[in-house]
């Protein structure tokens, strides 16, 4: 018979055993090998301790609680833990430097994410972008970092992936039951389920609930859906990740944010935590955040500024239960749309994934205008104002679609991207909503991504010592190899059986993969820019590597499509055929349903980590990060990280053929050719090649640069204590300075200088002391002219260390000095005049006021330093103190030109 109903039936731990429930459902467990250990004690059958201890009879039960060597190690345990969540921290010995101080670090730091990869007990990940999220979590944890994570929990999780017989990704959507997971349900002070509501088109309504999940010092707070108050579609938002239709999507992100944000209110009053002074969008699928809370501050108003729209005068915050769907404001006056625009800005970061547009979410205008209007979320606040800061017109984009990603960035202060080659990728794809500024000065940094060393290195690595030799270096290398062999074998063969394979077909699978044979990984998503199959452009050439007589080649390869990509589905299937193949199956093979279980024996075991993406398509590439903290050597294309630590000693650089980018195939044989020939003439070689007592001392140098030079640069320790230096703090001090007084203030001078500034113009510069030219003149007296702007003196030569003397006058446009700032930008410049690596002069007013045709003199000197070609130019641009950076506000004006960028005038950002 079929169960009607499933629920958990828990186990009544002994007085002695009751610290095992904590220990459990802790997730820390998943990086503290000692508290594993000690599960491992419990139940050797399940890694996941909530399961082990719901699988523990009233016998077991006894025999562990009679058993003092366990209670000891129970204890130690226990103690250990309380230790790590009560003693500060490398956060609190900061905090407690900077007390008092403007720079105070934040007490509470609130980080969005659609997915979480914390634990393989725990599938709420698709891929990258949740293993890193988990990542934050761990290292902050580890650090002291009072953040609190905030996600969605799916039923269905991703997916679970299987092959037919013809090699055809299949998938599974296991039901997850949350008393199987490690999580907690939240409840208010009566015992009843916390939960949040939002209000949905046509009367309807979407409750969850908030499960917390401790990880180390950090709740993780997930939202569920599938509570009985929802209606039955209602209840399926939060089935699966990355599921369903374009308005299944925008509900769950509405949810993440919107109900994400009043879950933390709820949570920080159930349990007293301090509000956060921070946000953290980790893309743009949490965008909604920002509105929610503009609605809690007031959300509109006049309206006379940004976007040029007109606000509907919304109520002030409501505070009261967390099923209200005003719940969570901030007591206190309203505050307009765009006076609450820069106080939520303030303390907002936001940091993209994605360096192609493609990988953006994007929904139909009328949709989000329908579930965010006055009938729906976010009542009272200006559709026509929310809708606006999702224009992505600026970026050469659809006028009837909203992107999330440019509301990211109009609703955060501080942005950035996740490397340095990613960085300026970002900066260029979105440089339409800062025209008229070089791509260094728009407000996206990048702070690289980083990977949590607890997790992710194997234990016999850290047991090894830095003071090992050679030969103990290359046998524990040996001995994670022959373990990541045994356990390929068996994923093999139980992957052949779910084929449809009988036992008696399988004797082959027994000579799988060689301990003694070098060891290239591939596991990844299977976009079609990471070129899974770039690998098999000549099925030949691969062949002969992998049978080489004497230095052969093995391959391990995983990775999941999305279950609508059809194209990365073909893809899996090739190389399921390739590696089908009698001759090669024992040499290569694909791993079905890759994920953190899989991963943690992966790279240790592996020699090389591949990773051939589209250059510059990759954003950081982390895999390759996990793998070198084992010592595994990378061979990658230079791309994300790889691009930027790269070095000789720790692996290679497949050369890119970028002269070939508009034809693909093409510069796919290129690129493969190089690979093959790196493999076959580099890598392969170092590998093979021994001392007399058989220890390749090339690759053992390599593995020994590798873990101690490029392993403390990718961990998540120094990416957290980044985040926190320079996007926490200065978002926490911005916040501060912007009470709603100085918010007020901010937007209204905000809105002066917009509407000021078409008026603002250059239209005379004279630089005395180059070229020979004195006197100041315009263009219609013979001057060198500028767009009709008279400039003297800008031809000719002058010596090194001059510092020639500039003179400007600027038309204010009915604004004052103190509202502006006037600059001379200088620099070498390249054969188009574009001035290379600048350096700005602040110019000053000149002369005591404006002169008798009401323009402002401006005048300073230039510092010559460098030989060559130089240049100079000047611009004017907006002046406050609460400016994060000169492109803030997108407006420049420049001899000849007004600039008014899509932040400003279309987004109601600037």
């Amino acid at each position: 018979m079929k169960a009607i109903r499933r629920f958990t039936v828990r186990p009544v731990l002994p007085e002695p055993l009751r610290p095992l429930a904590d220990l459990a459902h802790n997730l820390r467990w998943s990086w503290h090998e000692p508290t594993r250990a000690l599960f491992a004690t419990v139940d050797s059958d399940h890694d996941d301790p909530v399961r082990a201890l719901g699988a523990l009879d009233a016998g077991r039960l006894a025999d562990l609680a009679a058993d003092q060597d366990f209670l000891t190690r129970l204890r130690a345990a226990a103690d250990d833990l309380d230790h790590y969540l009560t003693a500060p921290r490398w956060y609190q010995r900061q905090a407690e430097a900077a007390a008092g101080t403007a720079g105070a670090p934040p007490a509470s730091i609130a980080y969005f994410s659609p997915e979480f990869g914390v634990a393989a007990a725990l599938p709420q990940y698709s891929g990258g972008l949740g293993i890193l999220a988990g990542d934050h979590l761990k290292a902050a944890s580890d650090l002291g970092v009072p953040l609190i994570g905030v996600g969605l929990l799916y039923r269905n999780g991703y997916f679970r992936q299987s092959l037919s017989r013809d090699g055809w990704q299949q998938e599974h959507y296991p039901v997850l039951d949350p008393g199987e997971l490690p999580v907690t349900l939240l409840r208010e002070t009566d015992g009843t389920p916390a939960r949040v509501t939002l209000a949905l088109p046509g009367g309807r309504s979407l409750h969850a609930h908030i499960r917390i999940v401790p990880v180390g010092r950090v709740p993780l707070l997930m939202l569920d859906s599938d509570v009985e108050e929802n209606a039955p579609g209602e209840r399926e938002v939060t089935d699966r990740l990355y599921g369903g239709g374009s308005e299944h999507r925008l509900l769950q992100e509405m949810l993440l944010g919107i109900g994400g944000v009043r879950a933390v209110r709820t949570y920080c009053r159930l349990t007293g935590t301090p509000a956060p002074e921070v946000f953290h969008t980790n893309e743009g699928h949490a965008g909604f955040l920002g509105l929610e809370r503009i609605r809690e501050l007031g959300g509109a108003g006049s309206g006379t500024t940004g976007v040029g729209t007109t606000g509907l005068g919304a109520a002030g915050p409501v505070p009261g239960d967390s099923g209200t769907a005003g719940s969570g404001g901030t007591a206190g006056p309203a505050l307009d749309f765009d006076s609450a625009l820069e106080a939520v800005r303030a303390g907002t970061v936001f940091t993209t994934h994605t360096p192609v547009p493609a990988g953006i979410d994007r929904f139909d205008r009328a949709l989000v205008a329908r579930h965010l209007g006055d009938d729906g979320a976010l009542a009272g606040v200006d559709t026509a104002r929310v809708l606006a800061l999702g224009d992505e017109t600026p970026l050469g984009g659809d006028p009837d679609v909203f992107n999330m990603a440019a509301m990211g960035l109009r609703l955060a202060q501080r942005a950035n991207g996740v490397s340095t080659l990613h960085g300026a990728v970002s900066r260029a794809m979105f440089a339409g909503l800062w025209p008229g500024f070089d791509p260094d000065e728009l407000p996206l940094t990048s702070v690289t991504n980083g990977v949590h060393a607890p997790t992710w290195t194997a234990p016999d690595l850290d047991r090894l010592g830095p003071d090992a030799t050679d030969r103990e270096l290359w046998e524990l290398r040996r001995r994670l190899r022959e373990r990541l062999v045994t356990d390929v074998r068996r994923r093999v063969r139980a992957s052949w059986r779910q084929r449809g394979a009988e036992a008696a077909e399988l004797g082959w699978t027994d000579a799988v993969l060689d301990p003694d044979v070098l060891t290239i990984g591939f596991a990844r998503r299977v976009p079609s820019y990471k070129r899974l199959t770039l690998m098999l452009r000549d099925k030949d050439r691969l062949r002969d590597l992998l049978l080489h007589p004497e230095r052969p080649v093995q391959l391990v390869v995983a990775g999941k499509a999305h279950p609508a990509d059809d194209g990365g589905k073909r893809l899996v299937q090739e190389l399921v055929r390739f590696a089908d193949d009698p001759r090669v199956r024992h040499r290569i093979v694909f791993l079905p349903d890759y994920g953190i279980d899989m991963a943690r024996g992966l790279y240790p075991g592996c020699d090389v980590w591949l990773n051939n993406p589209l250059r510059p398509l990759e954003a950081c590439g982390t895999s390759g990060m996990k793998a070198a903290l084992n010592g595994c050597l990378n061979l990658s294309v230079l791309d994300g990280w790889w691009d930027e630590w790269y070095e000789p000693d720790f692996g290679w650089a497949i050369p890119t053929a970028d002269g070939a980018a508009d034809d693909e195939d093409h510069r796919d044989d290129l690129e493969a050719a190089a690979l093959y020939d790196l493999v076959e003439h580099r890598v392969a070689p170092r590998f093979y090649e021994r001392d007399a007592d058989g220890v390749p001392t090339g690759w053992t140098a390599m593995v020994r640069r590798t873990l101690t030079d490029l392993g403390p640069k990718v961990h998540a320790d120094r990416m957290v204590q980044e985040y926190v230096e320079r996007l926490y703090v200065p978002a926490a001090t911005a916040h501060r300075a912007l009470g709603p007084d100085a918010a007020r203030e901010l937007a209204a001078w905000k809105a002066r200088v917009r509407g000021a500034w078409a008026g603002v113009s250059v239209d005379h510069v004279e630089v005395d002391g180059v070229g020979g030219a004195g006197g100041v003149g315009g263009a219609d007296a013979g001057a060198a002219g500028v767009n009709g702007v008279g400039v003297n003196g800008v031809a000719g030569d002058a010596e090194l260390g001059a510092t020639p003397g500039v003179r400007v006058r600027v038309d204010l446009g009915g604004l004052t000095p103190e509202d502006v700032e006037v600059q001379a930008v200088t620099g070498r410049v390249d054969a188009d005049d574009r001035i290379l690596d600048p350096r700005v002069s602040i110019l000053k007013p000149a002369g005591g006021g404006p002169d008798l045709d009401g323009r402002m003199p401006y005048e300073g000197a230039l510092s010559l330093d460098r030989t060559g070609a130089f240049g100079c130019a000047v611009r004017v641009l907006p002046a406050h103190a609460l400016l994060a950076g000169v492109a803030e506000m997108g407006l420049v004006a420049v001899p000849g030109g007004v600039r008014g960028a899509a932040l400003g005038f279309a987004g109601g950002v600037g």
